[in-house]
């Protein structure tokens, strides 16, 4: 049970910590399309739909910095890939005024910067206003040389910082940061730097990460790939699914519930519940700022469980932002533990 004291104490800490963010920096570009504007295009008769504003913001990788610099934390570092487009100027520039040191991003001649471009109509808040996406990845095998670049920044960095946050976004097999050499370094340095935070976060290799921290969804802890609208875990199977997936990475796991919260196991699981919150979400980014705000804790030096109800806080102010990856500030938190206490209350 959290106090407002103990909240306190640790995000006063939150301005020393220093944390590398290493894996797939996506930039999140959004078209603000007015329909009213839209025309019929001369050459194909389909509509020609209108933009009237551009925005962007990094996203995947990115997001978590997003997140760990509205948090307030000291030092920021990004290791990843990006292309000579114009897409990586504008991820560098948004970086840049985050406050997060760049110079671990790499520019290789024979990438893409991945990019989630999103047009959506002006006028609808929400998911409901967003039209398909378009994505650019990269869809070849990550170099040796890109990769062993990456490494030798991140053993420049690990004597001086306090977490490394992994974020695997890329689902095909070694086209992004996270490749299978850089998995088995990972796992390497996290036991050569035992006081050092190794946490990791993936799309589609969560399993294969040892000896560091994992995030993982219920979905993903029982192997259910692709989950439909309204999918439901097996309370029994979930929990034995975490003691095995525990024991799989050896380290300690979190396991994210959506609204219901978390479950931390090390060894033994615990559940910590989440907040309710009223009206509309938009879910995007949520894993991120989770990961943002748990690690940023456990540097401080929380305990697991004190970790996962702060993420959960965190969570719940970011999925309240409509139409973008939200972020929480240090302010934001204290009301939120409130509530939280308050729904503990009424459940007892």
């Amino acid at each position: 049970m959290m106090t407002p004291e103990r909240l306190t104490f640790l995000i006063d800490k939150f301005s020393s910590q220093r944390i590398v963010v290493i894996g797939d920096f996506f930039l999140d570009k959004y078209l603000e399309v007015d329909p009213a504007l839209g025309e019929p295009s001369i050459e194909t008769g389909k509509t020609a739909h209108q933009v009237v504003k551009i925005r962007h913001s990094p996203g995947g990788a990115g997001n978590v910095v997003s997140n760990l610099s509205a948090l307030g934390t000291g030092l920021i570092h990004a290791i990843g890939i990006i292309g000579d487009d114009g897409e990586g100027y504008e991820l560098h520039r948004d970086l840049e005024k985050l406050g997060c040191s760049i110079s671990g991003l790499y520019m290789a001649p024979d990438c893409v910067t991945p990019t989630y471009l999103k047009p959506r109509d002006k006028s609808v808040t929400g998911l409901a206003g967003e039209h398909n996406r378009y994505d650019t990845k990269n869809r070849t095998h990550t170099g040796p040389e890109i990769v062993k670049c990456m490494i030798s920044k991140l053993d420049s960095l690990l004597p001086d910082v306090d977490a490394v946050i992994i974020i695997d976004q890329v689902v095909e097999d070694d086209c992004g940061v996270v490749t299978t050499t850089m998995r088995k370094v990972l796992a390497d340095r996290a036991i050569q730097y035992p006081k050092v935070i190794f946490w990791a976060d993936s799309r589609a290799h969560i399993r294969l990460f040892r000896n560091v921290i994992i995030k993982s969804n219920q979905f993903e802890a029982v192997g259910i790939k692709s989950p439909y609208l309204g999918h439901t875990v097996n309370e029994a199977e979930l929990w034995e699914s975490v003691v095995r997936l525990r024991a799989e990475v050896n380290s300690p796991v979190f396991v994210t519930r959506g609204a219901s919260g978390m479950i931390v196991s090390n060894p033994e699981p615990t559940a910590i519940r989440g907040v309710r919150v009223e009206g509309q979400i938009d879910i995007t980014g949520a894993g991120d700022s989770v990961s943002a705000g748990a690690v940023l804790t456990l540097a401080c030096g929380s305990t697991l469980p004190e970790a996962a109800l702060i993420g959960n806080l965190i969570a719940s102010i970011t999925i309240q932002q409509l139409g973008t990856t939200g972020t929480a500030r240090q302010e934001q938190l204290p009301p939120r533990l409130e509530l939280w206490h308050a729904q503990e209350n009424e459940n007892n």
